[in-house]
């Protein structure tokens, strides 16, 4: 295997960017449900008038130029290709940072923050709060894509990550993410304890159980709601899970032949988990940032593969992880459901903040909030 690290950089070809104009001039819409509200999916009249900015006012190479301002890279690790930004800060004393997406997101969801965590001197943050960024995209996403092999679930994911920090030369670090990203993150540490001073996620590292509802009278009110809300989402909201992690290839046929499909299944997902929930997801996150992460999927025809091993490989709940003693901080946003007393026997929680707005997309949605509690976690154990 080698472990080659080649420079990467984004150039679509334009006959890719013509297939995609046509495919949305000749894009066949549903008709309406009754009431066409979000009840029953991503409503035909709000999905119309955004694929209609992105047929007419979205740019592509502007979104590709903001993203080949930082560098990139590609590597093998464990047979995988694995696309990465790696931004370096100049501040000597900065600390390595791996960060990790989820679904369904991409690397497009931390160029917001990017720029503050780096430097912040231009941003009037303290200087000797620096990283130095790693953000890969995770297997089988984006450029990451496509999966060639079974078994991703999230320690390996985790083991990769590892490898990936040592071939970059990195002894000490720390990682951070949300979603996917949150559960991956301390699998880090649990591969390198030795390497990873400390586990930042948003969201929160693990799910409550399932027989937590059967405990609702030893909760917080703010604990019972989180429960609630899970039950919600299991009655209402389980369906694509179900899809995704038992006929992932089957959904892809659509997703990557259809952009509005495509566009259409990462929405439903973007409006219920940000906060709140009544607002539009384009009034809460700028829809340009929302149609780029979804061009990522769309240019790079892996739905499929990121619902695999998004949803395939790993069910959410399972067998206790072992606690790798690496401390770990969880803000945890308006939309998130983690309980600390869950979290607490396979994590060393040193460090939980509850905050009452924000959703699930943290970087995207509130990114000053999540920088400063990356910044305050870290000063900790730096």
């Amino acid at each position: 295997m080698s472990d080659e690290i080649t420079p990467f950089r984004i150039d679509i070809p334009q006959e890719q960017l013509d297939d995609l104009t046509a495919r949305l001039d000749a894009a066949r819409l549903p008709a309406p449900l009754p009431g066409d509200d979000w009840d029953t999916g991503v409503p035909v009249h709000w999905l119309r008038e955004l694929v209609d900015h992105w047929r007419t006012d979205y740019d592509w190479r502007a979104a590709e130029a903001e993203l080949n301002r930082y560098p990139q890279f590609i590597t093998e690790i464990e047979g995988q290709r694995i696309f990465f930004l790696h931004i370096r800060s100049a501040e000597p004393d900065a600390v390595p940072l791996l960060m990790t997406h989820g679904w369904p997101g991409s690397v497009v969801e931390f160029l917001d923050v990017i720029g503050p965590l780096t430097d912040p001197r231009a941003h009037g943050g303290d200087p000797a709060d620096a990283f130095h960024l790693v953000i890969p995209s995770l297997p089988g996403f984006g450029f990451s894509g496509p999966v060639a092999e079974t078994d991703w679930d999230r320690a390996r994911i985790g083991r990769v990550w590892a490898t990936l920090m040592e071939r970059l030369g990195y002894e000490r670090y720390g990682t951070q993410g949300g979603d996917i990203g949150g559960a991956v993150s301390p699998e880090v540490a649990r591969s390198a304890p030795d390497k990873v001073i400390g586990v930042h996620t948003n969201g929160g590292p693990n799910l409550p159980p399932p027989e937590a509802k059967e405990h609702l009278d030893e909760l917080t009110e703010l604990e019972r709601d989180r429960v609630r809300r899970i039950d919600a989402f299991l009655r209402e909201e389980f369906g694509y899970i179900a899809i995704q992690s038992t006929r992932p290839q089957s959904l892809a046929y659509g997703l990557v032949d259809s952009p509005v499909g495509q566009l259409a299944w990462i929405m439903d997902k973007f409006r219920e988990w940000t906060h709140p929930r009544n607002v539009l997801p384009d009034k809460i996150i700028d829809r340009n940032r929302l149609l780029t992460n979804v061009m990522l999927y769309w240019l790079t025809g892996t739905a499929g593969s990121a619902a695999y091993v998004g949803y395939a490989s790993a069910s959410p709940w399972g067998a206790t992880p072992a606690n790798s003693g690496v401390p770990t901080g969880v803000i945890a946003f308006a939309h998130d459901v983690c309980i600390r007393r869950y979290c607490e026997p396979s994590n060393t929680i040193t460090r939980w903040v509850d905050v009452d707005r924000g959703g699930h997309f943290a970087a995207l949605e509130e990114p000053e909030l999540l920088v400063d509690d990356i910044r305050e976690f870290f000063r900790t154990v730096r």
